[in-house]
């Protein structure tokens, strides 16, 4: 197999990174001829990368084509058993959605981007949802300016240069977040959704370390900007709950 370093990773690894992605909860098998069509490669590369991702498990064959193997099911487990929060830490969580009627989040930052990596949804059918895993840009909404806090010019222009408005839109971020600092919550209004508002607070240790961002999204019509304060408030008072929960000892929270 192809090893060549490539400025994003070895080669061969990212084309098999990039067959298992094909995998999704609406597409959960997925044909050779599929493969190829997507990925772009020879039917003779896909061939190759499926059989090594058979041979770990990762790949399993069906009458309809390739499905999720047990290898992935194994790391599924490992995890979830160490990046699951903690049961008390869900319930607070579920406290929290259920008494405001929207939906709470816990997002880290993974290099420009943001990573719900929990999620209690709204209860009401017209809700905001962002599924435990899924990967969000950081150049908006409220958790970034959480997540950015005491961030690089260098990380803030690159996440700039990803966003439509460019690189100059990093002296526009660097204002977000700092005010977000200064009051310590952050909005967003309809900034990467239009009608989508959300609140945010930092999880963050007793030095004010950042770790993740705790928020509450919903429809714009129902968090209106008399209760951004009283949303705010309530946030906080949970995220305290939350580290005192021991956080500050899950894999999420503070490295070294």
């Amino acid at each position: 197999m192809d090893l060549e370093q490539g400025p994003n990773g070895v080669r061969s690894v990212r084309r098999a990174l990039d067959i298992l992605s094909l995998l999704t909860e609406d597409q959960p098998v997925v044909s050779l001829k599929q493969m190829v069509e997507a990925t772009g490669l020879a039917k003779t590369t896909v061939v190759r990368l499926v059989q090594t991702l058979e041979g770990y498990g990762l790949l399993w064959l069906t009458d309809a084509g390739f499905t999720a193997g047990p290898g992935l099911w194994r790391w599924a487990h490992l995890a979830r058993q160490g990046w699951e929060l903690p049961a008390e830490t869900v319930k607070v969580l579920r406290d929290l959605a259920n008494r405001r009627g929207e939906t709470a989040n816990v997002m880290i930052r993974r290099d420009i981007h943001r990573v719900c990596v929990a999620q209690q949804e709204s209860p009401k059918p017209l809700r905001h949802v962002v599924r435990v895993g899924d990967e969000l840009p950081l150049w908006a909404g409220a958790s970034s300016k959480v997540l950015l806090r005491g961030a690089s010019d260098s990380l803030l222009t690159r996440i700039a240069q990803a966003s439509p408005y460019g690189a100059p839109h990093a002296e526009r971020l660097r204002e977000r977040v700092d005010e977000a600092a200064r009051q310590g919550y952050a909005v967003s209004q309809g900034e990467r959704e239009v009608g989508l508002t959300a609140v945010a607070v930092p999880l963050s240790t007793g030095s004010g370390v950042v770790v993740a961002a705790l928020s509450l999204s919903g429809p714009s019509a129902r968090i209106t900007q008399d209760l951004v304060e009283d949303f705010a408030q309530d946030l906080l008072h949970v995220a305290a709950q939350i580290m005192s929960q021991g956080f500050v000892d899950h894999p999420l929270g503070p490295k070294g």
